[in-house]
């Protein structure tokens, strides 16, 4: 029996597409012509907006930032939350349904409502415009997520390996290292994945954490775009940059991402 053709997929590729082809081909226009006829197919292109974004400091120096801040936060998250996912997955202790249920109430939290507390925490510790203060403030929701999705990788590994590393003598470092860590290695890479784009997309808390050296480039977006709201452009070049480094990770990380998007916590 042949296979009827559904046009739901193409649809829905579709609009997913247009969105960023629109932002792309606004991207390489000047503000005169974005100003005139919308195009599908837009003439009078140019590489400007991105050259002055690439060779203005303020700018490249945003998604520099932004690039080390939210690379810490990966580290932090994963590292904290591997050693209490196990520690959900492999011990019964009381209160512990609870707690692990409790988890999601910090991803489900809005950061809006944990701003003045963040920003008069790390007033006081004198961490404000630190690459630190925003990691830890991110980890505050990416630690929970990555929690989730560990616990459910580790938990799909038998105990009787846990058993046999440690009959072998391996301590609890190196059993993390040479045992678990490459048994989960598609969790751990879907977690640091989910991480990293909460991380990457999240300006209110990392705007209001900084001020000038640790300035991501949406806090320089936002601020630009006040004064040069008409170079339409220049901010559409903008986020074209913005979505660079999540793609490369994800066709750096597609193997495991595959494997972790349809086993553990996230299926």
């Amino acid at each position: 029996m042949t296979p009827r053709f559904s046009p739901v997929p193409a649809v829905f590729t579709f609009l997913i597409i247009l969105p960023i082809y629109w932002l792309i081909a606004i991207s390489l226009q000047t503000p005169a012509s974005v100003a005139g006829t919308l195009r599908l197919i837009p003439s009078d292109l140019t590489l400007e907006n991105f050259r002055f974004i690439l060779s203005e400091p303020d700018w490249y120096w945003g998604y520099v930032n932004a690039v080390i801040y939210v690379s810490m936060n990966v580290v932090i998250s994963v590292g904290v939350a591997l050693p209490a996912a196990y520690a959900f997955s492999r011990f019964r202790f009381r209160g512990r349904r609870v707690l692990f249920f409790s988890l999601l109430m910090f991803r489900m939290m809005v950061p809006a409502i944990l701003l003045v507390p963040f920003v008069q925490i790390f007033s006081a510790l004198d961490m404000i415009d630190t690459y630190i203060a925003v990691a830890l403030a991110h980890c505050f929701f990416s630690v929970p997520i990555a929690i989730w999705i560990l616990e459910g990788f580790i938990s799909g590994i038998p105990v009787e390996i846990d058993e046999s590393a440690q009959a072998d003598g391996y301590g609890t470092l190196r059993f993390f290292q040479k045992v678990l860590l490459p048994m989960i290695a598609p969790g751990a890479a879907t977690a640091a994945f989910f991480c990293f784009m909460f991380s990457w997309v999240e300006f209110l808390l990392s705007n209001a954490l900084t001020t000038i050296d640790a300035k991501p480039f949406g806090g320089i977006m936002s601020r630009v775009g006040s004064v040069m709201s008409g170079h339409i452009p220049l901010m559409a070049a903008a986020g074209v940059l913005g979505l660079v480094p999540g793609v490369v990770l994800a066709i750096l990380m597609r193997r495991h991402l595959a494997q972790g998007f349809s086993m553990g916590r996230v299926s």
